[in-house]
């Protein structure tokens, strides 16, 4: 019997959160150590690239660019507005995606939900540096110490959550995840509020996993470096052996290979 192709090698990319930058990933990247070529790109607006105007299509090629760096295809990982972020760029770029983790992003900004984010975005709009503060001591209250520092260690943009609220609102991510084909893990804590309807983004995957952490909100998921990394190995394995099934003639996946 044929071994299952190695994941060692995957090239990954990780998305960040609203506010935030690629920072907040360095220490799953870190954890990582060798076995994966990864970057964490900023978005528009963010990190090294505060200042800039964000939008959808900035941040969908900020990962694409990403993505090209590492050869052209990698698994796409992110977290908050990164995973809706990264489930925008599959629906777009299948093709460049090999595989999606999209986590703390399972809900159809509506409804009440909805009207809270826009008046909260509308008060980091209106005071953004006291904004950065609450925002910068929520991390440290809700994460260990090296993780709420990577958080921070870009800096903050607070500025930004009403442009980023609204586009979120205007997204359908149901209909994103519909259009890719490829593996999709959506992964949740059990006490975020996001994940409303990670049912409904469930079904609508072609090949969906569901994974809820126990006692996790939005960004205590993150808290264990080292469960946050095994999943991402471990789904790495899953899409390294789609990534090198054996296909037929017409170019479609033997029946029982990646399996």
């Amino acid at each position: 019997m044929t071994p299952p192709p190695s994941a060692a090698g995957l090239p990954l990319v990780f998305v960040h959160g609203m506010r935030v930058s690629g920072t907040m990933w360095h220490p799953v990247i870190d954890a990582l150590g060798t076995r994966h070529p990864a970057l964490a790109p900023d978005l528009p607006g963010h990190g090294s690239r505060r200042g800039e105007p964000f939008t959808l299509s900035g941040a969908v090629a900020a990962v694409t660019d990403a993505i090209d760096e590492l050869g052209g295809r990698a698994m796409v990982i992110g977290l908050s507005l990164g995973g809706y972020v990264a489930t925008a760029t599959a629906a777009r770029h299948p093709e460049r995606v090999s595989g999606l983790m999209a986590m703390g992003c399972t809900a159809v900004p509506r409804g009440m939900l909805r009207t809270a984010y826009r008046r909260a975005a509308r008060l980091g709009g209106r005071h953004p540096e006291a904004a950065n503060r609450l925002s910068a001591y929520a991390f440290r209250r809700a994460l260990p110490a090296p993780l709420a520092e990577a958080m921070v260690a870009g800096g903050l943009s607070s500025e930004l959550m009403p442009s980023i609220i609204e586009t979120v609102c205007g997204m359908d991510p149901v209909s994103l995840l519909a259009a890719y084909p490829g593996p999709v893990w959506l992964v949740n804590g059990a006490r975020d509020q996001l994940r409303r309807d990670e049912r409904r983004f469930l079904a609508a995957c072609r090949d969906g996993r569901l994974v809820v952490r126990p006692r996790c909100g939005h960004l205590s998921v993150l808290s264990d470096t080292a469960a946050v990394t095994r999943q991402i190995l471990d789904a790495a394995t899953v899409v390294a052996a789609r990534t090198h099934a054996p296909t037929t003639t017409d170019g479609t996946v033997q029946e029982g290979a990646g399996r």
